[in-house]
């Protein structure tokens, strides 16, 4: 059986490193079950789709909503892979779960609309299935309502047609969809441990996310959260395709 890979898009190596090993732990696999592709660096190969038999996708520093002519030629080429695999996963050709930026990407590349209406705070969050949600094969065995992190300044405003809402909270309506039977997409992060994640705010303290005097406190809510649910849903991602 061929592998899943995780295609990063973090220019800073320390928090893809960290991504990568927390995708690996929350699925329940090692090296040889989820390879690793760097978007940063290198384009999608052209054998993408019959080397790796799905893919996921993290977070990033970038933002979709940034004027095409100010983004620089690594998110050029992130966008550009990720959306060959967003149109592949949509007609069924490949399976893909996209995070964060991913599902802005994602969205956008299949006619969706991200905004800068939707940020959420760095932190635990409440997500919320919807009545599809609890229907869906790889979400409905997740607790009706369950915390999450997330750590972003766009969001979804209109999904893809075809698309289903799966999850959704207050803050930000689309926390979480499905197009067809084998692209997902996720607001929140679903990959990281409370420690793990604390880790990845030091990478980006002073990114705009939170303000860098309130790490302490902001931190302690992380690692108060109880994130079981988010983790669960990776584990069936990987052992369901």
């Amino acid at each position: 059986m061929a592998p899943l890979v995780y295609l990063c898009v973090r220019p800073q190596v320390d928090a893809a490193d960290g991504e990568y090993a927390s995708f690996q732990h929350a699925m329940g696999v090692d090296d040889a079950g989820l390879e690793r592709w760097n978007l940063v660096e290198d384009a999608l190969p052209d054998d993408a789709f019959d080397r790796w038999r799905g893919f996921v996708v993290g977070g990033s520093p970038f933002n979709t909503t940034d004027a095409d002519d100010t983004k620089p030629v690594e998110q050029r080429r992130i966008e550009t892979g990720l959306g060959a695999v967003a149109r592949a996963a949509a007609s069924g050709r490949t399976t893909a779960l996209f995070t964060c930026f991913g599902i802005g990407v994602a969205s956008r590349a299949l006619g969706g609309e991200v905004t800068r209406d939707y940020p959420e705070r760095t932190g635990p969050t409440g997500i919320r299935l919807t009545e599809e949600g609890r229907r869906d094969p790889l979400f409905g065995d997740l607790a009706a309502e369950f915390s999450a992190l997330t750590a972003h300044k766009e969001g979804i405003s209109r999904l893809p047609e075809g698309a289903v809402l799966l999850a959704t909270n207050h803050d930000c309506p689309v926390q979480a969809y499905r197009l067809g039977h084998r692209l997902y997409a996720t607001q929140f992060h679903p990959e990281p441990t409370g420690v793990a994640f604390t880790e990845r705010m030091t990478i980006y303290r002073n990114h705009g996310y939170f303000d860098a005097n309130d790490f302490d406190a902001v931190a302690a809510r992380v690692l108060a959260a109880d994130l079981d649910e988010p983790q669960r849903l990776l584990r069936r991602f990987a052992a369901s395709f």
